[in-house]
């Protein structure tokens, strides 16, 4: 396995077709900041090759957003923040995926995006505040909003990580309240986080 950091690797050195399998992972910034963060569009064009190719691809986060994008979907600010651990509305493509395992399991959720279905691509999994939560391409391709890779033995410290993002966001409070019947404690809101919905 190589880990690449897209913000520090040269990414123009890396083959697209060449890993057996390519994840692309999240960070706190949207498909559309390019002028901030030109890694991203060296990403996009690395994953157009390989889509192209219809390599093994896993997209989580914004890594699922690159994936649409990638393929001329639209992803946007939703105007709303999903942040927290709540589980995910199964599709009945969905049901009979890999994912049928999360049925009912709380998954952790850490967006404002969303995105538009690429051509091709199946709904998997949903919520009410994600309508395209997870998607397939084919057998090959798979994007998730959300967080399944997610440690809860080292969830504070990830935390800790993303507390400038949380204090910029606004959390709907129908999502916070859902935190409490999930009864993860540890995972409070900082300070100057509204709960407005």
């Amino acid at each position: 396995m190589r880990y690449l950091d897209a913000g520090s690797h040269d990414l123009s050195r890396v083959d697209p077709l060449a890993p057996d399998l390519m994840v692309i992972l999240g960070a706190p910034v949207g498909v559309y900041d390019d002028d901030a963060y030109p890694f991203l569009l060296e990403e996009r064009e690395l994953l157009q090759r390989r889509l192209a190719a219809g390599l093994p691809t896993l997209g989580i986060c914004l890594g699922a957003q690159q994936i649409a994008a990638s393929l001329g979907a639209r992803v946007a600010p939703s105007g709303s923040k999903e942040i927290g651990f709540s589980p995910v509305s199964l599709s009945p493509q969905g049901s009979v995926s890999a994912l049928r395992h999360l049925a009912n399991i709380p998954v952790l959720h850490w967006h404002g995006d969303n995105l538009d279905l690429p051509a091709g691509a199946v709904v998997l999994a949903s919520t009410e505040l994600c309508p395209n939560q997870a998607f397939a391409i084919g057998p090959n391709i798979l994007g998730l909003q959300f967080h399944p890779e997610a440690d809860l033995s080292n969830i504070e410290a990830w935390l800790g990580m993303q507390q400038s993002w949380l204090r910029q966001v606004s959390i709907p409070a129908r999502f916070a309240e859902r935190q409490k019947s999930i009864r993860m404690p540890w995972l409070r809101l900082p300070p100057r986080c509204s709960r407005n919905g």
